[in-house]
């Protein structure tokens, strides 16, 4: 039965993009003075995975560069070579072009040959470094090499898959060059269908031998068998020779014996049977002694039954699936999917609102099982409710595990030494901030690395270490999370800014805190570098970081010591699907403010309202002129209360400081499902979104920054 392997295209390609992670990570991790073999060998084995799941899948390109890859990372973990800088720009260069290339193949585009030729060349030639190769010489040996001489330590390879994986894109090259690099290879039969065969002469495990073979067939359709002794040249039946005559019985015994019952010979009783098993078996003499042929039996027919699930599943090594324990215990879920399982237990929160809503005027005692039931329900979909988000909810350090890469890059561009701490890895946010948390935590550690660390010599002239430290870090406090760059940098210099604050003509008060003075490195178009780079300078950076976090409804925190460091805080919520909020009023309308922006409310006294000339009305709270802003006139709306002292204040804190909203009345504290308004109606100016109350009525979410900067 044929297969149409390009449905598991995208499931090769994520893994791939996985496995280029892990090399990623472990190459910028690499000591050169003292290289770790582990990590060697992870880098190899990601390498050699996506080779061979590009030579299955057809993606030549891929499996040729890979091949390249891996031929001078062997050569690393063989301790053959020493790992140097600039091999290691090399493979980054080469995991760059692979993830172009996967990139290419997802969107049905060309892949650029030039770069692939470029980049293999370049990994050959270092694997090659220490060879004096003539210039008329092939780069790669010939196929066949000479026949092994006799000794210990020879495996004779079998290859006879159900289909012809060489039609499929395996490489009969790549793989005899895998098996030369153990030790000196005869190839016994060419690819004719699928099969092939091969003898060996090296001193290496059956698990080498599987890894090789790992992702061109199923484990079942390759045959690994030690020989003793050199075996005379393959007869009539094409190299496979596992039969054995009564003479040979004692000799086949032996070698069953080392081989470790793996079983490849019959005695003579068991002649009959193993030339049924023969030709049921296709020929490939998979034999067992009489007391194993009713497991092999049973095998045969399980594995006939599963031929498909096993060509379109991952290849798992025999060894590998005997050491594992249990099943997989993780799923690849669409996010499409996971969003529709939000949605709906979003309208699962909204109904039960509604019920409570509704419950609400009956009477507690004449009603007391709806009471009890509603209560239950409440607790298990607040349960469900956690348990769906917690499915979108991701490690951050899938942010934070490009920017030793980022670091590494800029570095070595700008001849600074900077070394990059990470922190916090593991703290979870919701997938949908992840993504968006990428182009603004890249533009601050630029921005830390450019502006922040100086060079290695004015650094040593201000009594610090020569390298500079970046540390990004997270955390989780109370309903939000708290992402950190602090550098031991320069520090911000108050008098470069606000005169260049003067010069752009940004507006400022007259004694501004160091606070407000901070926050200009986020206005549009200002920069303070002295000239223009391809890293920063046209002030357009730090403006996409605010822009970004506003979206995400978070703040921005800066605290700068001259001469010390900067460090930048970005507290965010954990998802943008559920909101904890207050609901207030404001005459007829129902409003909601995000909790975590709320610092106090409070009815003020008539004394502390001042009007202030150029700033309109303000309320002086412990010692702080706060701008006090009535949301009725914000919203054009008919409020039930037009004095402050008769209303309440709602102290809220936003990036471009705090702020005193005006409402008539808080209502209550509760969880709402966050609607978009602009999907639904269109964008209001001060608005971040609409939910549903439990009596059906709309209450529009304040979206505190813009509200900020329309008072501003």
């Amino acid at each position: 039965m044929s297969v149409d392997l390009s449905q598991f295209h995208q499931v090769f390609i994520d893994e791939a993009y996985e496995h280029l992670a892990t090399m990623e990570n472990l190459l910028l991790a690499v000591d050169l003075d003292d290289p770790n073999l582990d990590d060697l060998n992870a880098i190899f084995r990601a390498a050699h995975s996506i080779k061979g799941g590009a030579g299955t899948f057809g993606f030549t390109d891929i499996a040729d560069l890979t091949h390249a890859l891996e031929t001078l990372l062997d050569r690393l973990r063989k301790q053959e070579l020493e790992p140097t800088d600039e091999m290691i720009e090399a493979f980054l260069q080469a995991s760059d072009l692979l993830g172009r290339l996967l990139d290419a193949h997802q969107q049905g585009e060309e892949s650029d040959q030039e770069a692939i030729q470029a980049n293999k060349a370049e990994l050959i030639r270092l694997a090659e470094a220490d060879q004096e190769v003539a210039a008329d010489q092939p780069s790669e040996p010939p196929l066949a090499s000479a026949s092994p001489q006799g000794g210990e330590g020879h495996w004779l390879i079998q290859l006879h898959p159900k289909e012809d994986v060489f039609a499929k894109g395996a490489s009969h090259e790549a793989i005899n060059e895998d098996l030369k690099a153990l030790g000196p290879l005869e190839i016994l039969q060419q690819p004719a269908e699928g099969k092939a065969s091969w003898r060996l002469q090296a001193d290496v495990g059956r698990e080498q031998l599987e890894e090789i073979f790992a992702w061109v067939c199923e484990p079942q359709e390759v045959t690994f068998s030690r020989e003793e002794a050199p075996l005379a040249e393959p007869s009539d039946d094409d190299g496979f020779g596992f039969f054995v005559d009564e003479k040979d019985l004692p000799a086949a015994q032996d070698a069953v014996e080392a081989d470790q019952g793996f079983g490849f010979f019959v005695d003579t009783a068991d002649l009959p049977a193993a030339k049924e098993q023969q030709e049921a078996d296709q020929g490939y003499g998979f034999f067992v002694d009489e007391q194993e042929l009713p497991i092999k039996q049973a095998a045969d027919e399980k594995a006939s039954a599963g031929s498909v699930s096993r060509e379109v599943s991952k290849p798992t090594s025999p060894a590998k699936a005997q050491s594992k324990t249990s099943v997989d215990t993780s799923i690849r879920v669409g996010v499409e999917k996971v969003d529709q399982l939000i949605n709906l237990v979003g309208e699962l929160v909204i109904t039960r609102s509604m019920l409570a809503q509704s419950l609400s005027v009956l009477d507690p005692i004449e009603h007391e099982n709806i009471h009890n039931g509603l209560a239950n329900l409440e607790r298990n979909s607040r349960d469900l409710q956690e348990a769906v988000m917690s499915i979108r909810m991701l490690p951050i350090n899938f942010v934070f595990g490009r920017f030793p890469r980022v670091v590494r890059d800029l570095t070595k561009k700008m001849h600074k030494k900077v070394k990059l701490k990470l922190v916090g890895e593991e703290t979870e946010l919701d997938k949908g901030l992840i993504e968006k948390l990428s182009d603004p935590l890249t533009h601050l550690v630029r921005n830390s690395i450019d502006h922040g660390i100086e060079s290695p010599e004015e650094r040593v002239a201000a009594g610090k270490p020569e390298e500079g430290t970046i540390t990004l870090s997270a955390s989780h406090q109370g309903g939000s999370i708290l992402v950190e760059i602090h550098d031991d940098g320069a520090g911000l210099n108050r008098e470069k800014l606000l005169a260049k604050a003067q010069e752009k003509g940004v507006p400022l008060s007259d004694n501004p805190t160091d606070k407000e003075v901070w926050q200009l490195i986020f206005a549009a178009g200002f920069s303070t570098a002295k000239e223009v780079t391809d890293v920063s300078g046209r002030g357009v950076g730090m403006d996409v970081v605010s822009r970004n976090i506003s979206e995400m409804k978070g703040q921005i925190e800066i605290d700068s010591v001259e001469g010390e460091g900067t460090r930048i805080g970005l507290r965010l919520p954990l998802t943008l699907a559920i909101l904890d909020g207050m609901s207030l009023r404001v005459g007829d309308e129902v409003f909601i403010l995000p909790l975590t922006r709320i610092l106090e409310s409070l009815q003020p006294d008539k004394s502390q309202l001042k009007t202030v000339a150029g700033k309109g009305r303000v309320v002086h709270i412990r010692g702080e002129y706060l701008p006090l802003v009535p949301l009725y006139k914000v919203f054009n709306l008919e409020p039930r209360v037009t004095k402050p002292e008769q209303g309440i204040l709602v102290v809220v804190e936003s990036i471009h400081g705090k702020l005193a909203l005006f409402v008539d009345e808080l209502i209550a504290q509760d969880q709402v499902v966050i609607k978009s308004l602009e999907t639904h109606y269109r964008k209001v100016e001060g608005i971040s979104g609409a939910t549903i109350m439990g009596d059906g009525r709309v209450a529009l979410i304040i979206d505190i920054e813009r509200l900020a900067k329309m008072n501003a």
